[in-house]
């Protein structure tokens, strides 16, 4: 089974680099069946199961190692810890490697700031379409009057300079994603080669050179997209370095002052105006006599074409509780009560949550970033209802639930009479058939006619739906007439003697004689 790595190789070299497949096959060493399997199901994963993974223990540490360094270096030299104290540190944490890499990681660390220090540069220059770099920085603004730590996605374009910014509540892989569709959508297209640093969301394994292993989902993402990630050194920011420069202009010519704003969405909508704003208003950095954005609109020629959305969730299993609530994200969200006491899967996206369960959706809702909510669908819970339709009163789903005025006012006059709320939950089942529109328009005329009762609503209706279409029955070729017969009445006029009259002068009993009369009979 082939590595998610080896299938966008081979999407990049036939779609983007125009080459044969026979030629594909020599350089991958792989067979023909393969790369045609690839090329002609447009598939980004071909589903295997590993049962050896070689990683080194250091990996999945290397972040919170990398801080601890950090924080260690900046210390008097008198509070620094030993290696062997930074060592215990990250036992405690979960840490379950021996010392000696521990050891041999914080000494290469120490030679590479010492070089870092004193490092020399060398210029950078990128054909258009080439790369573009990734970035993440943390900005604080005023949201819905609250001040707000936003995570904020930097996308450059390394040729025009051309630049991306889009805030978001997490830096979560859905939100990398979301990040990366609508950079692309924005710019028309997207570039051979991305530059990222080494983030969790995009690298598991930090290997000796240029050698990544990097997640699956990623690896999807720039398949999808014909993109080749590329990731920098460890601490050597200067390899994107226009992304790193990029966050320091954006926070200070669009964070500060701190701005105002009602939602994300308004904040979002006025970053991708001020991006518009600042590349016409700012000459490039090497072509001096012309804006970003003139240069911007040449490089989207050479631009790999946006190929549309990638379906960019974060699936994560969970289970339903009995009060058809699933907890995701400090927050709990309602499902149908049908998917009570099986497993779900929730897909995570950025604006929102889907719950999944033997391949339908069972719950939909928009993404919560607060914690300690309970997200309600009310319809959710008419299978419940059905069975206890008491809890229509006081049930928490119901409690802030706006239905339309005429169902309202139905509610209220069956609240007064024996069974009405057994009454107003067959009224309620059936929104999911009929629609809220409709089951409001049924209950108007039942109020119109004063006979607001259940029967009465379902039985408008059915009657307002559209016919069911007629059964069409095929008739076998050899049961087909070839003159098939056809309704006409006057055909049996020429069954008529053309002398005929009518018969009068006749009763009841003298038939006889009015037909000799007539000269009928002889």
């Amino acid at each position: 089974m082939l590595v998610v790595e080896t299938i966008a190789k081979i999407r990049r070299a036939y779609f983007q680099d125009k080459k044969s497949i026979k030629q594909i096959c020599r350089e991958l060493r792989v067979s023909r069946n393969t790369v045609r399997k690839v090329i002609r199901s447009g598939a980004t994963e071909l589903t295997y199961e590993r049962t050896i993974q070689p990683l080194p223990k250091i990996g999945p540490w290397q972040d919170m190692l990398d801080e601890m360094l950090a924080v260690n270096a900046r210390k008097p030299k008198r509070e620094r810890l030993t290696r062997i104290r930074i060592f215990e540190e990250l036992r405690a944490q979960g840490y379950d490697g021996g010392y000696d890499a521990v050891r041999r990681y914080a000494a290469s660390w120490s030679k590479e700031e010492a070089v870092a220090s004193a490092a020399a540069y060398v210029r950078l220059t990128f054909d258009p379409g080439e790369a573009y770099q990734f970035d993440w920085s943390h900005e604080i603004v005023v949201i819905d009057g609250a001040t707000t730590t936003v995570k904020v996605a930097h996308v450059r374009l390394c040729h025009s300079r051309m630049l991306f910014v889009r805030a978001y509540p997490r830096e979560t892989q859905e939100m990398v994603f979301d990040a990366h569709d609508k950079a692309f959508a924005f710019f028309g297209g997207t570039c051979t080669r991305g530059i990222y640093d080494n983030m969790k969301t995009a690298v598991d394994t930090i290997f000796v050179g240029r050698d990544r292993a990097y997640n699956r989902r990623f690896q999807q993402m720039c398949s999808h997209y014909l993109v080749d990630p590329v990731a920098c050194t460890p601490a050597s920011g200067w390899e994107k370095g226009q992304v790193e420069n990029q966050v320091g202009v954006v926070r200070r010519r669009f964070f500060v002052p701190r701005p105002k704003f009602k939602s994300y969405a308004e904040l979002n909508a006025w970053l991708e105006d001020r991006c518009v704003a600042w590349a016409k208003a700012n000459p490039h950095q090497e072509l001096r006599d012309r804006t970003i954005w003139e240069v911007f609109q040449d490089e989207r020629a050479s631009l790999v074409p946006y190929v549309g959305p990638f379906d960019g969730f974060h699936a994560v299993p969970a289970s339903v509780s009995k009060t058809c609530l699933v907890r995701f994200d400090k927050n709990r969200y309602s499902v149908d009560g049908r998917a009570v006491g099986r497993p779900v899967e929730i897909r995570a996206y950025a604006e929102r949550v889907e719950f999944w369960q033997d391949g339908k959706i069972v719950g939909q809702h928009a993404r919560a970033f607060g914690r300690d909510k309970a997200i309600y669908d009310p319809l959710h819970y008419i299978p419940v209802l059905a069975r206890k339709p008491g809890a229509l009163r006081n049930g928490a789903p119901f409690k802030d639930w706006d239905l339309p005025p005429a169902i309202r006012r139905v509610q209220r006059k069956l609240g007064k009479v024996p069974n009405g709320d057994r009454q107003m939950v067959q009224i309620l089942s059936m929104i999911p058939i009929d629609g809220l529109d409709a089951v409001d328009a049924a209950c108007a005329e039942a109020l119109s006619e004063r006979v607001p009762a259940a029967s009465v609503v379902i039985n408008i209706l059915a009657r307002h739906r559209e016919p069911s279409p007629p059964l069409t029955i095929d008739t076998p070729a050899a049961l087909r007439l070839t003159c098939e017969p056809v309704a006409d009445c006057k055909r049996y006029d020429s069954l008529r003697r053309p002398n005929h009259g009518k018969i009068t002068g006749a009763g009841r009993d003298e038939p006889a004689e009015a037909l000799r009369h007539e000269g009928r009979l002889r």
